[in-house]
């Protein structure tokens, strides 16, 4: 299959990346984890008393450390479901404060440290026994600087934070269609731990652009089962310069910082007997790989919405009651005001610098029921913080039909936002690897919409489950040479009926 191919039917005839035929093998199911085995490891302390502070200058503490991989990707819940009907079987599904299509989780943490009481060196988040296991000791301050093209000055961050996608883990449930979500899932956790590091007082950037090969070979990881997606260094200090203004004296490849680094063969622990091979997978990862860098100063600014009151919440309580209420919406009007603060603070939290600069993805919302403004669709304005109308009327209906599976009722949900990108997915500026990037992109956008409904006491249901051509053409992004990457209804919701405990 040829690669635009995939990418279209990816977006617009789903039913045909995967086979007809195939069945999942829940039984051979992969942990939502990675556990490594027989290797050194760190515990990392939490404390029930632990409170974030958004000023630092120091250096963290390994339990600061702690909490923030803990909020970012530790595990937060275990949901078990009983056997009902013809099932035989109890389900056990661990859940993090990001969402992630089924509950799969295809990311994995690495971390790069410099920090007092603990060696230098890389590091794996082991989010299951929530430690720390070390993976090469050493400073690699040259090395990773020279992979992100020399574009960074590492000398005042005290880590990096490497996130990378493990095609088996989606890929054993959605076939092909695992592409799609690794990019969108990727994203949920880069936006979780930007706001998580911003509530402790961390500076970072986003760098989308790097030798793949060489970052891989870093980490030690296969680039035929993992690869990373997206680098994040860590600093306290807000002045730090991110982008060095000297150009390198010459470039460098891959291969050729590779060769600089003895390669590692660590032992790790997956869980399914069988693995299944995703030749279209790899090749679209193939295709993203970058073998050297091309220096260059990015100038684009990022738009800046105007300076208005953010909302002011408890950090855990909202992280902690965010959920996908799939059925359990109802109907309870909004008002605009609270549609208008719920903009204002997704879109001001979601602002981050990053190595491309270009703010590609945008927000429609359908709206129904709200207080103040009539049913229609709109777009939003983020710079001038406005909404226009696009068509005015009751489609509720229409976006039902739309969804490929009974999985919300719309009928019950005010605000029906639609995160939408470039038809073309970045591919003149970036080739393949804007199509990912435009979906983490979309990613961080979508879970600062997640945060900041929770704390307004609403609740939002990502969805990737829906026709596309039916939304492009209902909220006239056809027009606009975009199209929608995620859809997301937020409303009300009933309490999840569950049976609920804590340790």
């Amino acid at each position: 299959m040829k690669l635009d191919d995939f990418l279209y039917k990816l977006h617009y005839e789903t039913d045909r990346v995967k086979p007809g035929d195939w069945v999942v093998n829940w039984d051979d199911a992969p942990l939502p984890y990675k556990l490594y085995q027989e290797l050194p490891s760190v515990e990392l302390p939490i404390s029930p008393l632990f409170h974030f502070k958004e000023k630092k200058t120091s250096i963290p503490s390994l339990e600061e450390l702690g909490h923030f991989l803990k909020f970012t990707f530790g595990l937060t819940q275990i949901s078990q479901t009983l056997p009902v009907d013809d099932q035989t079987g109890e389900w056990t599904t661990f859940r993090r404060f990001a969402p992630s299509g089924g509950a799969l989780y295809p990311s994995e943490l690495y971390l790069y440290l410099k920090m007092e009481g603990l060696p230098h060196g890389i590091y794996h988040y082991d989010a299951a026994h929530h430690r720390l296991v070390a993976l090469r000791e050493g400073n690699f301050d040259s090395y990773l600087q020279r992979a992100l093209g020399s574009r960074c000055d590492l000398s005042s961050a005290f880590g990096t934070v490497f996130l990378s996608v493990f095609f088996w883990k989606n890929f054993f449930k959605y076939h092909n269609f695992s592409y799609r979500l690794q990019g969108l899932d990727t994203g949920f956790v880069i936006g979780q731990l930007l706001e998580t590091g911003r509530r402790i007082g961390f500076q970072s950037r986003v760098y989308y652009q790097f030798l793949d090969r060489a970052i891989n070979h870093l980490l030690g990881i296969s680039g035929q089962e993992e690869s990373v997606y997206a680098i994040l260094p860590l600093a306290v200090d807000p002045a730090l310069a991110w982008i060095k203004e000297e150009k390198p004296e010459e470039s460098i490849t891959a291969a050729s910082l590779s060769s600089e680094l003895p390669p590692l063969s660590h032992g790790h622990y997956v869980r399914s007997r069988e693995i299944r091979p995703y030749p279209v997978i790899l090749k679209m990862n193939e295709a993203c790989l970058l073998n050297s860098l091309t220096w260059k100063r990015e100038k684009s600014e990022i738009p800046k919405p105007p300076r208005t009151e953010r909302l002011s919440y408890d950090f855990y309580s909202v992280c902690e009651k965010r959920h996908s209420p799939g059925l359990d919406f109802y109907q309870k009007p909004v008002s605009k005001s609270a549609l208008m603060a719920l903009l204002n603070e997704a879109f001001s939290a979601s602002l981050h610098k990053n190595d491309v600069d270009v703010l590609d993805v945008s927000l429609y919302c359908y709206a129904y029921s709200v207080a103040g403004l009539p049913n229609g669709f709109y777009s939003y304005d983020e710079s001038s913080h406005d909404l226009s109308l696009i068509e005015e009327g009751d489609f509720r209906t229409e976006l039902q039909d739309g969804l490929l599976a009974d999985t919300v009722n719309l009928a019950q949900v005010p605000l029906h936002f639609v995160i939408a990108g470039s038809s073309d997915h970045n591919q003149a500026d970036y080739g393949y690897r804007g199509h990912r990037i435009q979906h983490m992109e979309a990613g961080i956008l979508s879970q600062h919409l997640l945060l900041a409904a929770s704390a307004l006491d609403l609740s939002g249901h990502p969805l990737l489950g829906f026709d596309v051509n039916t939304y492009d053409d209902l909220y006239k992004l056809k027009e606009r040479k975009k199209t929608s990457l995620l859809f997301l209804p937020v409303g009300s919701s009933r309490p999840l009926p569950r049976l609920q405990g804590r340790l």
